[in-house]
């Protein structure tokens, strides 16, 4: 029940050694087993891990890390999954970041994070804060 979850830990630590596509790889199992058995808690960082993995290849690209990471957001959504719909955002924030929209990559994460009402002191919160004030 928990290997998407699992796969997905293998997956980010091969994005952190730089290898995208055995992360890819191991990216691709964890969402068929995530869809063949309906275990879809872990779907939306799976994509968001894809879109981060889909940005370091060889060759980047992007405009799949988008579409990644958009999904990633639907996903979260859907399940009303804050914590991982400001993971999806954050990503996305810094693509669009790198491209120059830096006004669409504000107005996608400051609502976000205006969610929040406590827990400021977790990494990922303050990571958002600190991208929305390179923001401004």
């Amino acid at each position: 029940m928990e290997r998407p979850y699992f796969l997905g830990l293998l997956a980010e630590t091969y994005q952190k050694g730089g290898n995208a596509e055995a992360g890819l790889c191991v990216l691709a199992d964890a969402l068929l087993v995530a869809r063949k058995n309906g275990l879809h808690v872990w779907e939306a960082e799976l994509y968001r891990l894809q879109g981060a993995l889909l940005q370091i290849r060889a060759i980047p690209d992007t405009q799949e890390a988008d579409t990644a990471y958009h999904q990633a957001l639907a996903i979260a959504r859907q399940q009303q999954a804050k914590s991982l719909e400001l993971r999806a955002a954050m990503s996305l924030t810094r693509l669009w970041q790198q491209q120059g929209k830096r006004a669409a990559a504000r107005e996608l994460l400051a609502p976000i994070y205006s969610w929040f009402t406590e827990g400021f002191d977790t990494a990922d919160l303050q990571d958002a804060k600190t991208l929305l004030e390179a923001l401004t």
